[in-house]
């Protein structure tokens, strides 16, 4: 069987019809709409014509080429044209599937800003701040485990419990990805069994220092004589022993003076739930002192409860 037929001269100078440079490969010319000579390359194996792409595009060697690669498809039982279509399917899905990290974190945080109680501003800001320079404009598919380190291990040793946050956010921002089919490799983000091998695990935090259960009543004698909104917050939220932000944010119409109960709305609260119960001792028979106090009456939310006066 004849090949490499053709040159470039014959190619050149071809006015119509169809040229053969041996082995299945043949070099089309034709007039088209604007009357220019348009010459392309096919493929040819029974009936079928497999177009590989104009002569302009596709020089005589890379369509050699390609005739090389149809004929070793077909060895394997390939039909050349069902593999292009296959392969143009495929880049199809892949660029559907393409989205960055910074782009998958934004969807993230849109899609779980219904179940936080806030808009998680410190979840952007700290991508921002570390992730986003290195890893944000980068595929989400392509984010490794050496991505991942590149983006905390420089401030690991200083700011263990900042880089250690902003691990587990690329981690659930990567399983998410995986979830939505944008990735399919294992999520480089994990620590038990993987990043763990790699950073210095953090140090245990040390408690805060605390009053001895002895020196406590001295010690509320001595909050109660303090001056302030503060320190009446304080006195409040240890006779209660609710949070700091809960008191922080009460207001008037969550206490019930009467019935000396304090309803606490489930937005407020850390397990999302309603809490009300019933303080029966000094916080309400104390008004009369906080009264003294000079503590204004208000409706916005209180610094403390305990500021009002029955």
């Amino acid at each position: 069987m004849a090949i490499h037929r053709l040159n470039d001269r014959k190619m050149r100078t071809s006015k119509s019809g169809l040229l053969c440079d041996g082995a299945g490969l043949w070099l089309r010319t034709q007039l088209g709409k604007n009357g220019e000579l348009k010459r392309s390359w096919l493929f040819r194996y029974g009936k079928h014509w497999h177009g590989l792409g104009s002569l302009d595009d596709v020089g005589l060697a890379e369509a050699r080429e390609a005739r090389t690669a149809c004929r070793k498809l077909l060895r394997e039982g390939v039909d050349p044209i069902a593999a292009k279509r296959q392969t143009r399917s495929a880049a199809a899905v892949a660029n559907a599937k393409a989205i960055t990290f910074k782009e998958c974190a934004r969807q993230y945080v849109i899609a779980k800003a219904s179940e936080w109680r806030s808009a998680r501003n410190g979840w952007i800001e700290t991508l921002d701040r570390y992730a986003f320079p290195i890893i944000g404009p980068l595929q989400v598919k392509d984010v490794d485990t050496g991505l991942v380190l590149k983006v905390i291990e420089p401030d690991w040793a200083t700011k263990t419990q900042t880089m250690s946050r902003l691990r587990g956010r690329i981690e659930k921002i990567l399983a998410w990805a995986a979830v939505r089919g944008y990735r399919s490799k294992e999520n480089p983000a994990r620590w038990t069994g993987h990043l763990a091998e790699a950073l210095p695990r953090k140090p245990k935090p040390e408690n805060f220092a605390a009053v001895p259960y002895a020196e406590v009543g001295a010690f509320m004698a001595q909050l109660r004589e303090a001056p302030g909104v503060a320190a009446r917050a304080l006195e409040f939220l240890i006779l209660t022993a609710t949070r700091s932000g809960e008191v922080l944010g009460a207001k008037w119409d969550e206490v019930d003076l009467a019935k000396a109960m304090w309803t606490i709305p489930a937005d407020r609260t850390k397990a999302h739930r309603e809490h009300a119960f019933r303080c029966r001792r000094a916080p309400w028979r104390s008004s009369g002192r906080w009264r003294a106090s000079g503590i204004p009456i208000t409706s916005s939310p209180a610094a403390a409860v305990a500021g009002r006066t029955g």
